[in-house]
């Protein structure tokens, strides 16, 4: 009922910028919560940053200051944007929807198929 589709990821040199974007579509009445986690190789997905509906946001500490998080309401779309990336930034970013379908009282989470992000060194 409801997809997320990422863009924007890519292959970019250490201290080079990338910027995410994330578009929600399908039946849908509201959205709460939005946010971008990442899996490396090996490890367990982690939060990067979220937003709320009011745009107030929440940084992990690894990223605090490079990257940012933001919306467009009316689009449905969250975007990260990243700059000063390290390698030790390369995974699969996914985004994250908490999400109200019109004809439902309760919100589900919803997530991205992700999207590759290789810093090199």
């Amino acid at each position: 009922q409801v997809q997320l589709v990422e863009s924007g990821g890519g292959l970019v040199p250490a201290g080079g910028s990338l910027r995410l974007s994330c578009a929600a579509s399908g039946r849908i009445f509201s959205i709460g919560v939005m946010g971008w986690y990442r899996q490396g190789p090996g490890k367990q997905r982690d939060l990067v940053a979220s937003i709320t509906g009011g745009k107030s946001t929440n940084e992990a500490d690894s990223v605090k200051g490079r990257f940012t998080i933001s919306r467009d309401h009316a689009q449905n779309t969250v975007y990260l944007q990243m700059n000063s990336l390290k390698p030790e930034d390369t995974a699969v970013y996914y985004c994250n929807a908490a999400v109200q379908v019109r004809g439902s009282y309760v919100s589900a989470n919803y997530w991205g198929q992700g999207t590759q992000v290789t810093v090199s060194s």
